[in-house]
């Protein structure tokens, strides 16, 4: 099998110190990519809130605001 290695020689690759250290401010080697080695995801569920939540939110403040302006109102008379 005639095979050859991915690996880069530390010999002949430049940046590298004796040892394979990569020295301060120096981009170490790339290395291969297994992009699309993972399973393929078919259920992307949407970002965000949906449509009850807020809803229902929405109107729990609209209930605490009627509240205390009825409060407010009743205090005053």
């Amino acid at each position: 099998m005639s095979h050859m290695n991915p690996d880069p020689e530390p010999e002949g690759t430049t940046g590298l110190e004796p040892g394979g250290g990569v020295p301060p401010g120096e981009t170490p080697p790339a290395e291969s990519s297994m992009s699309g080695a993972g399973p393929r995801e078919t259920h992307n569920p949407t970002k965000g809130w949906a449509k009850a939540p807020l809803v229902i939110i929405l109107g729990l403040a609209v209930l605490c605001a009627a509240f205390f302006l009825a409060y407010a109102l009743v205090l005053l008379l």
